[in-house]
């Protein structure tokens, strides 16, 4: 008798050929296991991700975009076509650094019926921490981020998807909102430690700076009209612009000042 999954792995990809390399070989011992699944997908890649992904995971689930579908599209098609009872979301330069990982996600799934959703514990940098030890508990959080988290099904099921519009960044919040307002809770399990191999002050000097600041200023501002009471969302706009402008226009940023800018026409103009 073939064995139900019980975690499904999911990974997007674009043009990171070489961190996703390392991804998946990090996870291989548990996508190997007959309750675990794994689906990538990627979204139009040019720098031979495509090629490589059929070449040596064709026996996993593969969603290969002939065109650019975008992030948020493609985390949508990954946990609605996912089997699992979990469903582990992970970026393309994450990993896992803890011991039995499985087994503290579904230890706290089950210790806790009403946890819809697990922020797991992320260290941001290029190198692995010297320590993986912790005296964090777990606790209710307000929310989680992208690149380490684990749904429960059935509370996936239950919530709209993401927001598609928001195009990148946000996304998370608004999942956050709704899972509270389905009276799911959002529980943080320091015990999986999830390495996101990135330099967050490397970001500032990357391509992509304006555009990321842009697009998570805005969703920001979205997610108080589409949650907040109308009274309350002037007061909050104007002190988000205003901490903004401190920091970044008056100090002379002027790449995050053009971002600035560009959230407040999106705003005007959805």
């Amino acid at each position: 008798m073939e064995m139900a999954i019980k975690f499904s792995i999911v990974i997007t990809t674009y043009n990171r050929l070489e961190a996703l390399k390392y991804t998946l070989k990090s996870l291989s011992s548990l996508y190997q296991r007959d309750d675990v699944e794994l689906l990538i997908c990627d979204d139009a890649s040019t720098d031979g991700t495509p090629d490589y992904l059929r070449e040596l995971y064709s026996s996993h689930t593969l969603l290969l975009n002939l065109e650019g579908k975008g992030y948020i599209f493609n985390r949508n098609r990954l946990n609605n076509l996912a089997q699992g009872d979990y469903i582990i979301s992970l970026d393309d330069d994450a990993n896992f650094l803890s011991d039995n990982s499985l087994a503290a996600i579904e230890d706290l799934f089950i210790n806790n019926p009403r946890c819809g959703l697990q922020a797991l514990r992320i260290f941001w940098g290029l190198e692995s921490p010297k320590t993986l030890t912790h005296n964090a508990s777990i606790e209710q959080v307000r929310g989680f981020v992208g690149c380490g988290h684990v749904w429960r099904k059935t509370a996936w099921k239950q919530l709209p998807d993401y927001p598609e519009w928001f195009v990148f960044y946000g996304e998370e919040e608004f999942a956050s909102y709704m899972l509270y307002k389905y009276h799911w809770k959002v529980l943080y399990n320091p015990n999986v430690l999830v390495h996101h191999r990135v330099s967050v002050k490397q970001r500032k000097t990357q391509k992509d700076y304006r555009i990321r600041l842009r697009r998570s200023l805005r969703s920001g501002w979205y997610l108080y009209g589409l949650f907040f009471p109308l009274r309350e969302i002037p007061r909050r706009f104007l002190y988000t612009l205003w901490v903004q402008l401190k920091k970044k226009t008056f100090k002379g940023d002027v790449k995050a000042t053009i971002g600035i800018f560009q959230a407040l026409i999106d705003v005007l103009l959805l």
